[in-house]
């Protein structure tokens, strides 16, 4: 008996938005070297207009474009089509309160100019593997649950005491990472590694921007005080 065997293989594809052609160009090139399909548009306006027709596996977005930004793209992409995609958004500016601007419009990642191509699909790989397992990791465990705090997984919805939590997809992943490690000291370096998958410059301090988001959110007055701070090592999930 012989078996025929048909592979399919299936061409992940980015959409490149950036105004500068030099750097465009190089992204592209790099890219598609290394198997990547790629789409380019210098400005956010004509990127969004494709976005509405063609399904892209991550979107590449520098922040200062003509029309319509990379924040303003950003923002509109998760209003419409939700959090599945990853975006990168790039940019000169360096400042937390930037980095922070760039993550509370639904980007996963940031990167400032210039950057190596090396470390831009290290990041790239790392978001669509982190993508790729989601369905999985939802389908499996559906509720987490820590003292009267619940977090669904399926719809992003957090829900303390029986009131519904809004949260940003950066606040659900940071708040998420501590369902999964309840009782435990989490380093800020940790943190930036499984949250955000890559290492930030270590003197931000995003990370305890976004703690203190989520716990504004999370210890509402009048509630328990469940994310701690442990002086000189981090942060824990843990009941008074």
């Amino acid at each position: 008996m012989v078996y025929l065997c048909i592979y399919i293989i299936y061409t992940m594809k980015i959409l490149i938005v950036e105004d500068e052609q030099n750097i465009s160009s190089f992204i592209q090139r790099g890219l598609n070297l290394n198997g990547y399909e790629t789409e380019t548009y210098d400005n956010g306006l004509n990127a969004w207009g494709r976005l509405q027709a063609i399904n892209f596996n991550l979107i590449i977005a520098d922040i200062m474009m003509p029309f319509m930004s990379g924040l303003e793209l950003c923002k509109a992409f998760r209003q419409q089509f939700g959090y599945a995609t990853p975006v990168i958004l790039l940019t000169a500016l360096s400042s937390t309160d930037d980095i922070v601007k760039g993550l509370d419009a639904g980007a996963d990642d940031y990167i400032t100019k210039p950057f190596k191509l090396a470390e831009l699909e290290a990041r790239i790989k790392a978001l669509l593997r982190r993508s790729g397992t989601n369905v999985v990791e939802k389908q499996n465990e559906g509720v987490l649950r820590f003292s009267d705090l619940e977090l669904n997984t399926y719809t992003k919805q957090a829900v303390r005491n029986g009131n519904s939590i809004n949260l940003t997809a950066k606040e659900y992943l940071l708040l998420e990472f501590f369902m999964k490690n309840p009782n435990k000291v989490l380093s800020r370096n940790i943190i930036l590694e499984n949250v955000w998958d890559i290492n930030f410059d270590t003197n931000t301090n995003v990370v305890d921007v976004y703690i203190n988001y989520v716990r504004n959110k999370i210890q509402p007055t009048g509630t328990d005080k469940l994310l701690h701070t442990v002086i000189g090592l981090g942060y824990i999930l843990k009941e008074e």
